[in-house]
């Protein structure tokens, strides 16, 4: 019951703004878990959140749309030429540089505030999480042994859900 409620709060860590993958997988390595479920479940719980954020600014933004639209208002050019430059350049950059950045949420957000389509921001912060969730898994993986000596200890989360079950 212990692991259960251990993993559970990996998802939950990941899934939380600003405290995004990237740090949940150390976390979760340094306190007793494995590396690669941390890896899977941090995963799913920060994509869950972000494909929520994806999909709810693109509601937000359709509803803006229809404001303009009924008030009869016309994009200015350099919103629009803004929106093209963003769109040729920007998309993968944010994605892959905003967990570390910005956060993951944040970057989605702002990827759909800059025009982004929901397909093409929902497809680079996907490869941007998996990505960066391999790359950490296997930094951590290699890394935690050699910061942490787990001879006495089986990690410190373990241990406190041990102690109180």
């Amino acid at each position: 019951m212990g692991y259960i409620i251990a993993y559970a709060i990996v998802f939950l860590l990941a899934a939380t703004p600003f405290f995004e993958v990237v740090a949940v997988i150390p976390l979760g390595a340094l306190a007793g878990l494995q590396t690669w479920l941390v890896v899977i479940i941090g995963l799913l719980g920060n994509v869950v959140t972000v494909l929520l954020v994806i999909v709810l600014m693109d509601q937000i933004k359709a509803w803006l749309q229809r404001r303009r639209e009924k008030k009869g208002k016309a994009p200015n050019k350099r919103g629009a030429r803004a929106e093209k430059i963003w769109k040729k350049y920007g998309l993968p950059g944010l994605a892959f540089l905003g967990p570390i950045l910005v956060g993951s949420h944040l970057a989605a957000f702002l990827s759909m505030s800059f025009g982004g389509e929901r397909k093409a921001v929902a497809s680079w912060m996907m490869i941007s999480l998996v990505c960066w969730a391999t790359v950490t898994g296997i930094l951590t993986f290699y890394g935690v042994d050699f910061i942490v000596d787990r001879s006495e200890s089986d990690g410190f989360l373990i241990d406190l859900l041990q102690r109180y079950s």
